[in-house]
């Protein structure tokens, strides 16, 4: 498709052209700042706090399993709900997702499966765990690319 064509539309002159051309606006050209290519840089590596988990593995799903097999309070809050708008869940942690938790409930033996969409908070009656024990390895982890 030529250049002529794009007219029509109200492109401006040299729009849609090939890469390493420099498109024109009458007689003037336009600048374009060359980047230059980086090869070989190391990419920076995450720094650990002492007594935390590294930034990419501190999402909440990693900290509910963490803390597996105890007992929770979990608040939620569901918008345009007309029988309830807020429920508060107690249980214990099974598991948890990136995008959900599962608890049981001891007394009832129900379990829940909770998107995490709707939970605000969760409360735990004892110290929660927050990091792996030195020498151990860390089992189902979640990583993601950073934000």
């Amino acid at each position: 498709m030529s250049q002529s064509n794009y007219g029509n539309y109200g492109y401006p002159q040299g729009y849609g052209t090939y890469p390493g051309q420099i498109p024109t606006y009458g007689n003037q050209q336009v600048y374009q700042p060359q980047t230059p290519i980086q090869q070989g840089v190391p990419t920076p590596t995450p720094t650990t706090l002492p007594g935390q988990l590294p930034l990419e593995v501190s999402y909440i799903e990693n900290i509910l399993r963490l803390n597996k097999g105890k007992i929770a309070t979990v608040y939620a809050t569901f918008e345009n709900n007309r029988e309830w708008n807020a429920k508060i869940f107690k249980g214990i942690v099974e598991a948890a997702g990136r995008d959900h938790l599962i608890l049981s409930d001891p007394q009832t033996g129900i379990r829940y499966l909770l998107p995490m969409l709707y939970i605000d908070y969760v409360t735990f009656d004892e110290e929660i765990e927050y990091e792996y024990p030195y020498g151990v390895a860390a089992p189902n982890l979640t990583t993601y690319p950073p934000r």
